[in-house]
Order: structure tokens, then C-alpha cells, then sequence
């Protein structure tokens, strides 16, 4: 089973976290690899009375979670999502590529976004016993062996349309130019309103929603670094009419202005 790095981007104050929970992430088996990105794992175990609240920021992924008595199907989250560890335990979660979880759903995606749904609903499992099957594995190779057995129990034929759509996501990610939808409509070569429908009916949010995801988690990745870079030139770099608009943006989505969490995430005196 093959690891990648601990990721930091979407994760609020990471340096802080890494203290605090394991996080690792796993590549899926070949006949999975088209559908998931990657299986995810957070394990925790802190002292009676202790408690640590994470914040995570959204990304336009459907993810399948184990997580005991929260066992779902979680559409994409268009706010950030927090969750407070106590006490001692294992989450498992599966991030399917953008557009994949169409076939699962066999509906529009953006159906489910800001919802969840139980496993049953999607996969052929009774709840509790697909729960109990990943969280009661004796280490990580084993909960990701059992998360892939209840995929595999309804693993629908590729589609070749989530290649097209993880294209138009890469432009998104690579050209920084891209700051409005009717610019990405013309790098792609499709209209906005194609562009709209697919966006909708395959990803689960809209163009217009990534593209500004995709600036303030760039923004949060800068300043978790503490960089002293000028927050009004920043906001001009992502795109941004004024100051005012971003730092509004960057705290209702990741709960401070940008400024107070440079300072948050600085490490040491």
C-alpha cells in the first residue's frame, strides 16, 4: 500500500495539527484508481480532558467517511468543516476524483452537495456492519482493504468524462490568470453555461465557487507560512476587487482574518 506525503493545503494551522493527530493518506488498488484520488486516515489519542477542535477547508470532493456512528456519503461542503477530537480514535476516509462519483450516484452530484447520505443509499452494505468492518480493522492496510471491498461492491465502468473535467480542474490549479469563469470557459473552449451544467451535474459545485475555493486556500497556504507579504497585494493577486472583499472571503471561510491567522500559525517567539 502506497503513501503520500501529509498534505497541509485545506488543513487550518497545519503546524499546529501535526501535534496533535496522525494523518495519513494511501493510493487505492488499480481497479480503483479511477475513481478515488486517495484514501485518507486521521488517528488521535489525547489525555482525559483534553479536547482539540480541527478546522478544515472545502474541496470539491465526495467523500465516503467512516467515522463511528457518522458512517457516510458526504456530498461536496461549500463551508469549512470542523471537528473536535477527544479522547482516543480512527477516522478513515475515501476522497473520490472530481466528477467519479457520478456513476455511484447515477444522479446529479450536485444533489447531494452539502448533504450526506448512508452508505446504503449508494453501495450495496448494510451501515452498520460496513462501519464496523473498516473501524474494527487491525491497522490502517486493513481499513483501507475493507473500504475498498464495500467500493468494489457497486464499482460502476469508468467515465470518460471525468478525464475532460480533472483537464479543466488543472487549468483552474495551473493558470493563475484564471480568475473568472467566462476566462476558464474560453481556456476550455466551451460556453459558460456548458460549463455551468457540467459543473453541476458531474462536480457538485459551480465554476465560479472553485475558482474563488482555489484563491483562498492559496492565500491560507501563504500565510500559514507566515509570510510578511503585503495582504493588499495579495488580495490584487488572487483576483480580488479590494482588501476588504478578501479578508471578508478568507474569515467566513476559514474563521479568522487573514492577518490574525498569519499570527495564529506562527511557530515559536
Amino acid at each position: 500500500m502506497e503513501s503520500l506525503p501529509r498534505p497541509t493545503r485545506g488543513v487550518v494551522n497545519p503546524a499546529a495539527s501535526e501535534k496533535v493527530f496522525r494523518l495519513e493518506r494511501y493510493l487505492p488498488a488499480d481497479d480503483l484508481a479511477p475513481f478515488v484520488e486517495y484514501f485518507w486516515l486521521v488517528a488521535w489519542s489525547l489525555p482525559d480532558g483534553v479536547t482539540h477542535a480541527q478546522r478544515t477547508l472545502p474541496r470539491h470532493a465526495i467523500h465516503v467517511v467512516f467515522d463511528e456512528g457518522r458512517t457516510a456519503v458526504f456530498g461536496v461542503m461549500t463551508g469549512s468543516f470542523e471537528y473536535t477530537l477527544r479522547g482516543s480514535g480512527r477516522v478513515l476516509g475515501v476522497s473520490f476524483r472530481p466528477g467519479a462519483f457520478r456513476a455511484f450516484l447515477r444522479a446529479e452530484v450536485q444533489s447531494i452537495t452539502d448533504r450526506e447520505l448512508p452508505l446504503s443509499a449508494v453501495f450495496a452494505c448494510d451501515d452498520a456492519a460496513a462501519e464496523r468492518s473498516v473501524l474494527d480493522a487491525a491497522d490502517d492496510a486493513g481499513m483501507v482493504e475493507a473500504a475498498s471491498a464495500i467500493l468494489r461492491s457497486a464499482l460502476p465502468a469508468p467515465d470518460p468524462e471525468v478525464a475532460r473535467i480533472a483537464a479543466i480542474l488543472r487549468a483552474i490549479e495551473s493558470q493563475a490568470e484564471i480568475t473568472q469563469v467566462q476566462q476558464l470557459a474560453d481556456h476550455v473552449g466551451v460556453s459558460v453555461r456548458r460549463l455551468q451544467m457540467l459543473f453541476k451535474d458531474y462536480i457538485g459545485a459551480s465554476p465560479k465557487w472553485i475558482i474563488r475555493r482555489k484563491r483562498l486556500l492559496d492565500a491560507a497556504d501563504l500565510l500559514a507560512t507566515g509570510s510578511a507579504i503585503d495582504l493588499a497585494a495579495l488580495a490584487q493577486q488572487l483576483g480580488y476587487y479590494d482588501q476588504a472583499h478578501f479578508t471578508t472571503d478568507f474569515e467566513k471561510l476559514v474563521g479568522k482574518p487573514p492577518a490574525d491567522y498569519r499570527r495564529s500559525c506562527k511557530i515559536g517567539p
